[in-house]
Formats: C-alpha cells, structure tokens, sequence
C-alpha cells in the first residue's frame, strides 16, 4: 500500500512541474495578440472566482447565509470598504441568516 501511495505521489508532482514548465518552455516571447493578451489577463480572477464563490457559498451549513454574507462582503468591497469590515460585516450577516426566528 505505501509504495502505491508514493508513485501516487510522484506522479502528481511530476504533472504539477509539468504544467508549470510547458508554458515557460514554450512561450518564450512576449504575446502580442491583444484578444490573447486580454485572454490570459482575466485567467487570474476567473481562476480565483471559481475556487472561492463555491467555498463561500458552501461554508455556511445553510447555502443561502452563505449567498448573504457572498452578497454583504462583495457590496462593501465595492464600495471601497477595508478587507477588514467586509469580512466581519460578512460574518455577521452569515451569523444572523442562521438564527431561528
């Protein structure tokens, strides 16, 4: 059993080198495509939406607190707020969400 876990292993950090070392290995020149250019632009943010929006929605033992505290802490990050008050804020409206009324 152990041996199966460290060729699992192995494996996934020779794929994880890999899609790390094609792209320096084949883009060695600066893009001057805009519509490629404007591509990979985004790429960080879409990347970053979809691996939080899922946990946050699904940290809350109920989907819609969740949805709200998502909801409460993107408006006050839109509105210029600090990081700060938008995650306390985004707590506490989860928090409120779950009590019985």
């Amino acid at each position: 059993m152990p041996e199966r876990v460290w060729a699992h292993i192995a494996v996934m950090a020779a794929v994880t080198y890999a899609i790390r070392l094609i792209p320096l290995l084949l883009l060695r020149r600066e893009i001057h495509h805009p519509w490629f250019r404007a591509f990979l632009r985004y790429v960080p943010y879409a990347t970053l939406t979809a691996m939080t929006l899922p946990a946050a929605i699904l940290s809350a033992p109920n989907p819609l607190a969740g949805t709200l505290g998502l909801l409460v802490a993107g408006l006050l990050a839109y509105l210029g707020h600090s990081l700060l008050l938008a995650a306390a804020a985004s707590s506490l409206a989860v928090w409120l969400a779950q009590l019985p009324f």
